[in-house]
């Protein structure tokens, strides 16, 4: 594989990272405080689910990916308004009384936000497999890529958290629906 066809899954890797990027970000303003070994399994999460799909779409071909690619945008959508409801509703509900935030870095929440980022990597892996690009070396740019770019949500959503103080959760689950939302209009206009 030469050296364009790198820049270009870099390319490609950089792109499905962004929602990643946005779920960490806006997930970790409204979490109170961000341990290591949280940000550690959320991102190595997120890497291993942007990894999987492209293996998964590449290995599954054309009939399943028919079958999905019509409703796949509404399946991400539905996944982060639910997570995104649930956090604004935690943030009126709780107040200040509750010290503790949803915690995306575990459970139900990190598993439906994992498979809500990585379902258009399913959809790169299909065409990967029309192009015939190696699929190793094309999944792992894109996990550690995913799992980068994670980390780098993490770290600048911690120091928002701290500047918005008690309404970060609020803020992290209506940007959550926004990124489903754009997820969902980029598919239907």
């Amino acid at each position: 594989m030469d050296n364009l066809d790198f820049i270009s899954i870099l390319i490609i890797a950089v792109g499905l990272s962004a929602d990643c990027f946005a779920v960490v970000f806006s997930g970790s303003i409204a979490m109170k405080s961000v341990s290591r070994w949280q940000v550690l399994r959320a991102s190595l999460s997120f890497g291993v689910f942007q990894a999987f799909m492209p293996v998964l779409g590449w290995l599954v071909g054309r009939t399943i990916v028919d079958l999905i690619t019509d409703y796949d945008h509404w399946l991400a959508f539905a996944l982060l308004v639910f997570i995104g409801g649930k956090m604004i509703w935690e943030s009126f509900r709780f107040k200040d009384e509750h010290p503790s935030r949803m915690d995306i870095t575990r459970g139900t929440a990190l598993l439906t936000l994992s498979i809500a980022t990585s379902i258009d990597a399913l959809a790169v892996g299909l065409t990967f497999a029309f192009l015939e690009v190696n699929i190793v070396l094309a999944s792992g740019v894109i996990g550690i890529t995913a799992f980068v770019i994670s980390i780098l949500g993490f770290l600048l959503g911690g120091k928002a958290g701290k500047v918005l103080g008690k309404r970060a959760e609020l803020l992290g689950g209506i940007m959550l629906i926004a990124i489903g939302l754009r997820i969902l209009l980029s598919h239907i206009l």
